[in-house]
């Protein structure tokens, strides 16, 4: 059984016999939630690539204390994955941000596509980011991961456009394309950008833009996927050709 996750920002300074504590919000959920105890085995990590697998030695109030066992340090997987994943309605950006981060992404989007139905102005756009970046560090935690996703502040088409003109594989899905996803080379380093469209599609003038950078539509089946799912699918038929093999 896999040992629970928790954040501790100072993993990367620690050494063997060294005792962390761990408190503020990640001790409480520890402590109260999880209801972790003296004795029980942890790993504790900055999200940045070390993980460190602890002893819990005390629990003070809502706070642990653990004796560090070993440090492992980790480098990011290859090929870099970026999914500009256009805005969706209601809370499917959440669960596209959640999948997205258990199947591996290392960088998420959120895209103001034209036809995007959802809309980030003033407090929402704050409010509804930080549920992105939250959905993603528990995301990250509960899939055991080392290095968690970065989820970058809202991005305009031009914004996506530019990442698309730098990337090693440029993937844009669209549900018409006459290529299938299946055909593009994957090489095994580099950066792949996949993007995502709205629940209304991808504009004529976005798939301009796309295609003037080099980035040409393609489609991953027969069957036509929510907003909210696609990335995944999409991002999981690559890496079943690279990092997973």
């Amino acid at each position: 059984m896999s040992l629970p996750v928790f954040v501790h920002d100072s993993v990367a300074d620690a050494t063997p016999g060294a005792s962390l504590v761990l408190d503020g919000d990640e001790g409480r959920h520890a402590v109260v939630v999880r209801r972790i105890r003296a004795g029980e085995q942890v790993a504790l990590t900055d999200g940045g690539g070390t993980t460190a697998l602890c002893i819990v030695t005390a629990i003070t109030g809502p706070a642990l204390t653990a004796q560090v066992k070993s440090v492992a340090t980790s480098e990011p997987e290859m090929p870099r994955v970026v999914v500009a994943q256009a805005i969706p309605k209601r809370d499917r950006g959440e669960l596209a941000v959640e999948m997205l981060t258990e199947v591996g992404v290392d960088v998420i989007v959120p895209w103001a596509a034209s036809r995007s139905v959802a809309r980030w102005r003033g407090d929402r756009a704050a409010k509804s980011l930080a549920r992105w970046r939250s959905t993603a560090r528990e995301a990250a935690k509960q899939a055991r991961r080392s290095w968690f996703p970065e989820v970058t502040g809202m991005m305009s088409t031009a914004d996506v456009t530019a990442l698309l003109a730098t990337a090693s594989v440029p993937v844009v899905l669209h549900e018409a394309a006459s290529g299938p996803l299946a055909d593009l080379p994957v090489p095994g380093r580099g950066e792949i950008v996949i993007v995502v469209g709205p629940e209304g599609g991808i504009s004529d003038e976005e798939l301009s833009a796309f295609a003037a950078v080099g980035a040409e539509p393609v489609r991953l089946g027969s069957s036509v996927l929510r907003s909210s799912t696609a990335g995944v699918a999409a991002t999981a038929a690559l890496l079943a050709r690279t990092r997973w093999r």
